[in-house]
């Protein structure tokens, strides 16, 4: 009987285990991907303020400058990223084991070194045998025009790194998106997926450099697309860090007052839904994102090159 396994001409054929996909194959799930980018980000802010704003979700691709930038900005960057992570991944452990789950707003155990974070999360509770703990960061960066001056764009790149490296090592899902507004009339909001836990890819890290300066921003709407990610999410703690460097603005009249309470309405609404918001000011407009945002939930980035390390040390907290 003949064997499928053999060519015609009797020589065997050979079967690749795991075979590479083909470039066409790549493109077609990337394409996809984006397509449900796309759908869900419009269905989220269907029911909002934002119902009309043509919205579109790019999931930007990186070049070999790309590359050449991420190892320059990450050289320095790795040693403290990887230290915090070597003290992190033994905490970690031992909640995996630990009898009790922490950073709960009730339980039967209080927790005193727990007050310090003022989030309320002062109690443990007996975990179910089934029960992991377990976190998810999302990490939104404001892309807005402001950004290009005095340092704020590297400072920004350079905290995206050493999120995206820290949760890498301590296997912590990770999604970083950048967001802009007014680009044109046909695109009144752009939201730019650097790196995404349903789409994980080594090479998102090169991906991060493709962040600027770009136009306005609506930051209310980038929020709730993004906490509504996280919310769907299946970990336990969902943490959800803004970077911006100013307050929110974007047409039409989307600023002041207006503005400040839909960002406000948004982190009420999905606090709710068990997402815990920090806002990292790094500009001139810190007292206004104070006010936004709640002193609890605010912190003030003096230095700059301090900033990345001090994200990541915080992140750090909530393992």
């Amino acid at each position: 009987m003949e064997s499928p396994d053999a060519g015609e001409d009797g020589s065997p054929i050979y079967h690749q285990a795991n075979p590479e996909p083909r470039p066409d194959d790549a493109k077609h799930k990337e394409r996809e991907f984006r397509k449900k980018l796309n759908r869900e980000a419009r269905d989220v802010v269907s029911d909002s303020i934002h119902k009309g704003v043509k919205l579109i979700v790019h999931r930007p691709d990186y070049d070999s400058a790309n590359e050449q930038e991420y190892a320059g900005l990450s050289m320095e960057l790795m040693p403290i990223v990887r230290e915090i992570a070597r003290k992190t991944i033994p905490l970690l452990e031992h909640e995996m084991s630990a009898e009790f789950a922490r950073n709960h707003y009730y339980g039967s155990k209080f927790q005193a070194d727990s007050v310090a974070y003022r989030d309320f999360k002062y109690f443990a509770k007996k975990r179910p045998p089934t029960e992991c703990p377990s976190l998810v960061i999302g990490l939104r960066v404001d892309e807005s025009a402001s950004m290009s001056a005095f340092g704020r764009l590297e400072a920004a790149k350079r905290a995206a790194i050493a999120v995206y490296e820290f949760c890498r090592i301590c296997n912590i899902p990770i999604l970083i998106y950048g967001d802009t507004a007014d680009v044109s009339r046909l695109e009144q909001m752009s939201i730019y997926a650097y790196t995404d836990y349903d789409k994980p890819d080594p090479n998102d890290r090169f991906r991060l450099m493709g962040i600027r300066g770009r136009s306005n921003n609506r930051d209310g709407m980038a929020l709730r697309i993004m906490a509504d990610r996280l919310a769907a999410a299946s970990q336990q703690t969902k943490l959800l860090i803004s970077v911006s460097d100013g307050q929110p603005k974007a047409m039409e009249n989307y600023t002041g007052s207006y503005a400040a309470q839909d960002m406000q309405q948004t982190i009420a609404e999905y606090e709710r839904k068990g997402i815990t918001f920090l806002a990292a000011a790094i500009g001139q407009d810190k007292d206004v994102i104070s006010q936004i945002y709640g002193s609890e939930r605010f912190l003030d980035i003096t230095n700059l090159n301090e900033f990345p390390a001090k994200l990541v040390r915080i992140i750090a907290r909530y393992v």
